[in-house]
């Protein structure tokens, strides 16, 4: 039977469908985003900015490792300035170089999110941020530093709080007076007067220009260490401002022309506080570890225990208050350093200096922020742990001779060669070639792997031989090499380094505390002792004797990097690394800026000279411990030095190699010409 429904009867029916089905998601969109606003303004208004008004709460007190207060945090803030005092000029150069768009926004732009969004993709990596001046604010006042998704919500809920409750005018005005200028300077009036002497209300175009070029970068960008990267930020500032129209070509120009003009003499300190470098450490860890804010510490009225002796501290700031105690710094420029001490036991940060002269608050910190190629300190960490791991002993043999590895040619120190050599006397007297062709032998992953399990966090362009002689592309702080160094003082075990064990309100609920079983094993104790046997000669016979401790045993490692241009006869950095069996000590030295009229012309022998200053004063009322011993050590040669020569005999050499095709390393060290060598020799003996 033929049906009576024609197919073209439908569509007005499957038509009806699709719009309700369309109208239902519009609906649903619509209730969706409702629903979303409304949840976003009640969590907007359960954020509570108040803080921005109110008066310092009580101090925060600090204790050392034995529970005694020594100090407490009462940083007068600048005094602030209101919004008349500001001149128009300073705030257009804020908000040029740091939210062009302030005044238009309501606390998070939109426009600028995008800009960097797209920058950073086209880029590869992150060359542009979004952060209004807004939520700047309230990541400086209320939020840790982390980088994460959860952070940058309460950022932008807290922006849009500040936004509602404040105008525009206060906004800035709160954003100046919190801010951090560097050299000890917290808020624009602080800043002011340390640069300039001057009060806010007079500071000219280019000084408003450069004190808003620093806000970026406060340490790197410091007029008094670093004058020309300073003057290079504050015409980006102008050129900024030109751009936006706030400034025509001839301001501009007359602008870019002025010297910085800044006050002769940096602040003479921190003002007064204790122990500054010590304290910008505990204030660096409480943001990464614990997730606090650096007004929480220093205003949060908090008690913090940390790992700090305080007798340490200052036998350190002592010796680092000594200009006799390093070499002569040129006349412009002085030659500075970073030490820090640290128990391989707990890893305590005992003792920590972050630089000489001058110590403002919160100013560039050596033993933590650098980064420097930390030269043949890398070799026990690199090479010899995981020889050692692999069955080599100190007695095994290479030879130190000229090498060629597709263009890579490892030179010793002054050129010359010293034919077959036990890796004990390649460590003692620090032999480079020796040092290269062992991690040849061992693959360049045996050493990336060990340094990574020492801590240090190494990136694919260090992935080469020059691994071996510390040839590291972003370089390594103090404080990272003291923790490497404490696996060999603590049997093969790595406590992370940290200055905070606890931390309390003033009614002594725990906010936070560190965890003391977090220790990582990194190499098997017998490693570690017989790697500490080999670094004690350095001290006793090589390279390292300027570190050693009167009736005390030290074991440690120095370390140079060549400054280019100079024939071998200057050194960039200045290295020495050492122990007891309860003291890590790191050392470097260098200047801040090296160029051909800026590098050490000194020995290796100056940072063990100062660890053995710094050492012998910290460790004056400790008790004298001896490292455990191993079996099968080497002994100390009573004359371990070989004979120098400029090159091998080429007969000797053919000899040498001839004796055994093994020295030609394969792929893993029984195949080794050291350890054979041995055997053949005991063999030997025997018959």
């Amino acid at each position: 039977m033929r049906s009576n429904i024609h197919p073209k009867s439908r569509r007005p029916k499957t038509v009806w469908k699709w719009k309700q089905t369309l109208i239902a998601l519009m609906l649903g969109a619509t209730v969706l985003v409702i629903a979303c606003i409304l949840i976003f303004n009640i969590l907007v208004a359960r954020q509570n900015v108040s803080l921005l008004e109110e008066p310092l709460p009580a101090s925060t007190i600090v204790y050392d490792q034995d529970k005694v207060e020594v100090l407490r945090l009462s940083p007068s803030k600048a005094e602030a300035v209101s919004y008349d005092s500001l001149p128009e000029q300073l705030i257009e150069a804020v908000v040029a170089v740091e939210d062009k768009r302030f005044f238009e926004h309501s606390g998070t732009d939109l426009q600028g999110i995008g800009r960097a969004l797209i920058a950073n993709l086209s880029s590869g990596r992150t060359v542009q941020g979004a952060s209004t001046i807004t939520q700047q604010l309230a990541k400086n006042v209320f939020l840790s530093q982390e980088r994460t998704w959860t952070r940058k919500w309460k950022e932008l809920l807290l922006a849009e709080k500040i936004e509602r409750n404040y105008n525009k005018q206060q906004i800035i005005t709160f954003y100046l007076n919190q801010i951090y200028f560097g050299e000890g300077a917290w808020g624009i009036k602080r800043a002011a007067e340390v640069y300039y002497g001057k009060p806010v209300n007079e500071l000219t175009l280019p000084e408003s220009a450069l004190l808003a070029g620093i806000i970026k970068a406060p340490s790197a960008l410091s007029p008094y260490r670093h004058p020309n990267e300073a003057k290079a930020r504050r015409n980006v500032v102008l050129q900024l401002m030109k751009d936006q129209g706030k400034i025509d070509q001839a301001t501009y120009a007359s602008s870019i022309a002025e010297q910085l003009h800044i006050l002769d003499s940096k602040p003479a300190s921190s003002n007064g506080m204790k122990y500054p470098y010590y304290i910008d450490q505990m204030i660096r860890e409480a943001g990464e570890k614990f997730g606090l804010t650096q007004n929480e510490v220093l205003y949060g009225g908090l008690r913090f225990y940390t790992t700090l002796n305080s007798q340490m501290q200052e036998a350190v700031e002592r010796v680092y208050a000594q200009d006799s105690n390093f070499p002569t710094s040129s006349s412009d420029q002085l030659i500075q350093s970073g030490a820090v001490l640290v128990d391989p036991r707990d890893g305590g940060i005992r003792a920590l200096v972050g630089g000489r002269g001058e110590q403002p608050f919160r100013s560039f910190n050596r033993a933590v922020q650098l980064k420097r190629q930390p030269g043949s300190t890398m070799k026990p960490i690199s090479v010899y742990t995981p020889a050692l791991e692999r069955g080599y002993s100190p007695d095994d043999t290479l030879i130190d001779e000229p090498v060629n590895f597709n263009g890579y040619q490892p030179q010793n120190a002054g050129g010359s060669y010293h034919g077959e050599v036990s890796i004990y006397e390649s460590v003692i007297h620090s032999y480079n070639v020796p040092a290269v062709k062992l991690l040849n032998e061992l693959g360049i992953d045996a050493g990336m792997e060990s340094a990574n399990r020492f801590g240090l966090e190494l990136t694919d362009a260090d992935r080469n031989l020059g691994l071996a002689l510390g040839g590291l592309q972003e370089g390594v702080s103090p404080l990272e090499m003291a923790e490497a160094f404490s696996v060999f003082a603590n049997d093969g075990t790595r406590i992370p380094a940290h200055a905070i064990t606890r931390i309390e309100t003033a009614d002594g609920e725990i906010v936070a505390e560190h965890d003391p079983d977090d220790g990582i094993s990194v190499t098997d104790p017998t490693v570690a002792r017989t790697m500490t046997s080999m670094l004690e000669g350095v001290v006793t016979e090589g390279t390292g004797v300027a570190a050693a401790l009167e009736g005390r045993q030290v074991a440690g490692k120095t370390g140079t990097t060549e400054m280019p241009g100079t024939g071998g006869e200057g050194m960039k950095d200045n290295w020495f690394v050492g122990y007891t069996p309860q003291l890590v000590g790191a050392v470097w030295l260098g200047y801040d800026r090296t160029d051909a009229s800026h590098y050490l012309t000194t020995t290796s022998k100056a940072a063990a000279a100062v660890f053995r200053k710094l050492m012998s004063e910290a460790l004056i009322d400790e008790p004298i411990m001896n490292f455990p011993k191993v079996p099968g050590t080497a002994k100390k040669n009573d004359n371990p030095k070989k004979q120098e020569k400029s090159k091998p005999d080429k007969k000797d050499k053919k000899d040498k190699e001839s004796k055994s095709d093994d020295n030609k390393h394969g792929n893993g060290p029984e195949k080794g010409k050291g350890r054979d060598k041995k055997k053949e020799k005991e063999k030997d003996k025997d018959d």
